[in-house]
């Protein structure tokens, strides 16, 4: 079985630290040329070369540039449009790794104790790949950790915080010291398959009424710390659905929305990865979720702030949304930064606002969904000397925006108020706080 042979090491950071300079340096210093010394620079061809040696790369780095994709400003539209393919794209390991990784996780006789296992991974992302496979009649998903993932992890953790403090010299707009905080905690959590399994039977209960919703269910006998083994769900990608019926793109998109707000208003828990290749719809229209390495839990409060904000849009209370922002952790808020924040939030909830069947945004938008207005955001938070975002945001805000992407994309139009206010009646913070705890104490998940 592997065991602290894998923990985080010295030598293998050490390794990381090259791998990454060697891949990315060069390009990096391209970059810089362009910048600093007006060297041409073909930004389409850098991007896409970009995304191959971080893709080549595997581990966090992948996942990092993907986030740093929808954040407003960051990067250029040419880096955005590549880097957000990363996940989905992602280069497989080779049959030899698969046989090394499956013996040191089950021990040498591995493939007996599955009826067949695919040699061709069916999907791969930045920190593992998945393999069909069988077992007594039951269709398994393997899901096998790459090599050395918890020294990658700690050595790429390290370049993005030189990153992120490089990067604040040029924009202080957003403190990014609990943005790094965040991502670290959330990566780390990742590794961890034992702590998947367990988010995945939470999802099961929580999502039990939700009929358009599936879990996978965990195989615990062929399930280790970097093997996370699962019953297979079969699925098209959403994507495939973007040009079929109105009504089949909508149902799909409300089952998406129970699929990730139900947790949320009733657990205060969210599925913080909602990247297309971590979801798959069935024939039926419903949804499977296939992945639960990143889950953010909230505290009871955080969740009562999000429905105050609302209602004070709504309302145009700005006593109540000062109120919310400052249960969330917001400092230093003064009536420049509070008008920003708000603009903001205008944009997130205005599908919810109003009781009637809408698209998600109902104007044009380049790229990623709410890039524009976050754009006008962050360049407004600028000129006012920036803001601290409570680490929570980082996840949340990519949730949100990665969400907003999918309903976009679908062209669903949905009556999006009437789906909101049927998940928040009656809702009591403290209810929720019972409800939250003896849930996550039955699946063994740290509470917030």
């Amino acid at each position: 079985m592997a065991g602290d042979e894998e923990a985080s090491s010295l030598g293998g950071r050490v390794k990381r630290y090259a791998q990454v300079s060697t891949a990315v340096g060069g390009l990096a210093a391209r970059l810089a040329g362009e910048r600093f010394l007006g060297i041409k620079l073909d930004r389409p061809e850098h991007a896409r070369e970009l995304k191959t040696a971080l893709g080549g790369l595997k581990g966090p780095l992948m996942k990092v540039a993907q986030i740093m994709a929808t954040v407003p400003e960051a990067l250029p539209q040419e880096y955005v449009q590549e880097l957000i393919q990363l996940q989905s794209n992602a280069p497989s390991m080779g049959w030899l790794f698969v046989r090394r990784r499956m013996a040191a996780e089950l021990g040498p006789d591995w493939a007996g104790r599955f009826d067949a296992f695919e040699r061709e991974a069916s999907a791969a992302a930045s920190l593992g790949q998945v393999h069909r496979a069988s077992l007594d009649g039951r269709d398994l998903a393997a899901k096998l950790q790459y090599p050395d993932m918890s020294s990658a992890v700690e050595a790429d953790l390290r370049q993005l915080k030189l990153i992120f403090a490089i990067y604040h010299r040029y924009d202080k707009t957003i403190d990014t010291g609990q943005v790094h905080e965040e991502i670290a905690a959330r990566l780390r959590e990742e590794l961890d398959y034992h702590l998947e399994a367990r988010h995945m039977s939470l999802y099961r209960e929580m999502l039990k009424t939700a009929d358009g919703v599936h879990v996978p269910d965990v195989v615990p006998e062929l399930s280790t710390r970097r093997l996370l083994t699962m019953t297979w769900l079969d699925g098209e990608r959403l994507l495939e659905f973007k040009d079929a019926d109105i009504q089949v793109r909508n149902a799909i998109a409300t089952n998406m929305f129970h699929a990730w707000y139900v947790p949320f208003y009733n657990y205060g828990v969210i599925h913080g990865d909602p990247h297309l290749g971590n979801y798959s719809a069935r024939p039926d229209h419903g949804i499977n979720l296939l992945d639960f390495g990143c889950v953010r839990i909230f505290q009871a409060k955080f969740v009562r702030g999000v429905i105050d904000l609302y209602n004070a849009i709504s309302r145009d209370d700005r006593e109540l949304a000062v109120h919310a922002y400052e249960t969330w952790g917001f400092g230093g808020l003064t009536n420049e930064i509070i008008d920003t924040l708000n603009m903001w939030a205008n944009f997130v909830y205005a599908p919810l606002l109003e009781d009637r069947v809408r698209r998600i945004q109902e104007f044009e938008s380049g790229g990623v969904y709410g890039r524009e207005v976050a754009e006008k955001v962050h360049k407004k938070l600028r000129e006012l000397g920036g803001v601290t975002p409570p680490r929570e945001f980082v996840f949340m805000d990519r949730a949100a925006i990665g969400l907003g992407g999918v309903f976009m994309h679908l062209r669903a139009e949905v009556n999006w108020h009437q789906l909101f206010h049927e998940l928040i009646a009656g809702f009591d913070e403290k209810r929720l706080h019972r409800r939250q705890t003896a849930m996550l104490k039955k699946h063994e998940v740290p509470l917030p």
